[in-house]
């Protein structure tokens, strides 16, 4: 005969005997870190499955630079691997330009802005869509003004 104390009694002395073997898992060991941009030098990496996942079957690569306000930059990103997206994004995650296809007509991507506000911003490279990824070149150039007379 089963008493009314014999199964949480049995439930308990299990918890017990298993709580000591149960592995806690650990949390992700590689936070989030763009690499620095360095401006007016052009940089050669690769686009992989090892990128942030964009949600859309592509991946993306972050790259960190300082901008002052009223800088007026170009963002030059070519790939024979990939269909390129090249987007600027503030501090607070707002995408402040993109640009898919540039002016040349290929899949490459040729971004100009001004911007608004001086801090951090992120360069992320992306694939188009699914396209994969591959090797890219990435440039940022910080424009002169034009002197007037």
């Amino acid at each position: 005969m089963v008493s009314r104390f014999s199964i949480p009694l049995f439930f308990g002395t299990l918890l017990l005997l298993t709580v000591p073997f149960i592995t806690p898992i650990k949390a992700q060991s590689i936070l989030y870190n763009p690499l620095s941009l360095p401006m007016n030098r052009k940089i050669n990496d690769r686009l992989s499955a090892k990128d942030i996942p964009t949600g859309e079957g592509g991946f993306a690569r972050d790259y960190q630079v300082r901008l002052e306000k009223n800088d007026q930059v170009s963002i030059d990103l070519k790939s024979e691997d990939f269909d390129s997206i090249v987007l600027l994004i503030a501090e607070d995650g707002t995408t402040v330009a993109e640009n898919d296809d540039g002016p040349d007509g290929t899949t490459n991507s040729l971004l100009f802005t001004r911007i608004t506000e001086s801090g951090r911003y992120i360069v992320r490279v992306r694939a188009f869509g699914k396209t994969g990824g591959g090797d890219f070149t990435l440039k940022i150039t910080r424009l002169q003004p034009i002197q007037g007379d």
